[in-house]
């Protein structure tokens, strides 16, 4: 299931050309059962069976979740809730350009 959701990233992250923006040293390694951004070794981003996550500025993430946009991230039920996360559920669902400032400011943030 891992390499579905490596996938999936690989080719949004293809998709927005991030691999020319984001000039940091960065990857995308199995997480998990889904996938993660690294960049200079910090994960920042994921794409998992729970949605697409990023790590965003605190006062950003309560906002799109007080806006109902983004949920807080959880791996698993039951879980921590991650801090400093946004979670995006279905983001297939969504156009490709909408993640894009996202992965842009989570990358800055690493």
């Amino acid at each position: 299931m891992a390499k579905a959701y490596l996938d999936k990233l690989n080719e949004l992250i293809e998709e927005l050309d991030l691999e020319y923006e984001v000039v940091l040293g960065w990857e995308v390694r199995h997480f998990f059962s889904g996938a993660a951004l690294y960049v200079n070794g910090t994960i920042c981003a994921s794409w998992s069976p729970v949605g697409l996550a990023f790590k965003l500025p605190g006062q950003e993430v309560e906002s799109l979740i007080s806006r109902g946009l983004a949920k807080p991230l959880k791996y698993f039920p039951g879980g921590h809730i991650k801090k400093e996360y946004a979670l995006f559920e279905n983001p297939a669902e969504n156009k490709a350009g909408q993640w894009k400032k996202y992965f842009m400011k989570a990358a800055r943030l690493a």
